[in-house]
C-alpha cells in the first residue's frame, strides 16, 4: 500500500514541479527573447470542442470560444505533466524517485515532445511538428527546448520529493 501511495504522490508532486519549471522557462523566454508561450486557453478550447466530437481545427484561435477554456487548458497542462511523471515512474520505478538521475528524466522530458508534434500541433491547426507555422524549424526547436526543460524539471522535482518517500 505504501508503494502505491508513494507512486501516486510522487507522480503528482514531480509532475507538478516539472510543469512549474517549464512554465517559469516560458516566462523567462518570453521576457528575455520575446517568444510567447502557448496560450493554454487554446488547449482548453480544443478540449471543449473535442467533447463535442471535433478533433482538428484549421486554426484553433479562429474557432468559437468555450466556456471556462482557460481553466480547462491550464488544468489539462498540469494533468499532462503529472501523467508524464507517472510514465517516468512506471518505466524507471520508484527507485528512480528515491535516487533521481538526469538520464531517465531527460529521456521522458524530451520524448514528451512527441505529444505536441503529433497530437496538439496538428489538432490546433499548426500541422505535424509545426509544419504549417510561419517558421516551422524555430517552432520545433522551441518545443524541443521546452520539453528538455520539462525533463530537467522532472529531475529537480524528483530530488525535492525524494526525502518524503518510504525507503
Amino acid at each position: 500500500m505504501a508503494e502505491t501511495v508513494d507512486y501516486l504522490v510522487s507522480a503528482m508532486l514531480i509532475g507538478t514541479g516539472a510543469t512549474i519549471v517549464m512554465d517559469i522557462w516560458g516566462m523567462v523566454r518570453t521576457r528575455l527573447l520575446g517568444i510567447p508561450s502557448l496560450d493554454y486557453a487554446l488547449v482548453g478550447r480544443w478540449l471543449g470542442h473535442l467533447a463535442s466530437g471535433r478533433l482538428r481545427h484549421d486554426r484553433i484561435a479562429a474557432s468559437p470560444q468555450v466556456a471556462g477554456e482557460r481553466a480547462i487548458g491550464w488544468t489539462a497542462h498540469y494533468l499532462i505533466g503529472i501523467g508524464f511523471a507517472g510514465v517516468l515512474l512506471a518505466i524507471f520505478g520508484l527507485d528512480w524517485a528515491r535516487q533521481p538521475t538526469i538520464g531517465p528524466a531527460l529521456m521522458v522530458g524530451i520524448g514528451s515532445v512527441a505529444a505536441p508534434f503529433l497530437i496538439m500541433q496538428p489538432a490546433l491547426g499548426a500541422g505535424i511538428a509545426a509544419s504549417r507555422t510561419p517558421k516551422p524549424a524555430s517552432a520545433r526547436l522551441q518545443s524541443l527546448a521546452t520539453h528538455a526543460v520539462f525533463g530537467f524539471g522532472l529531475y529537480a522535482a524528483g530530488w525535492l520529493v525524494r526525502p518524503w518517500l518510504h525507503p
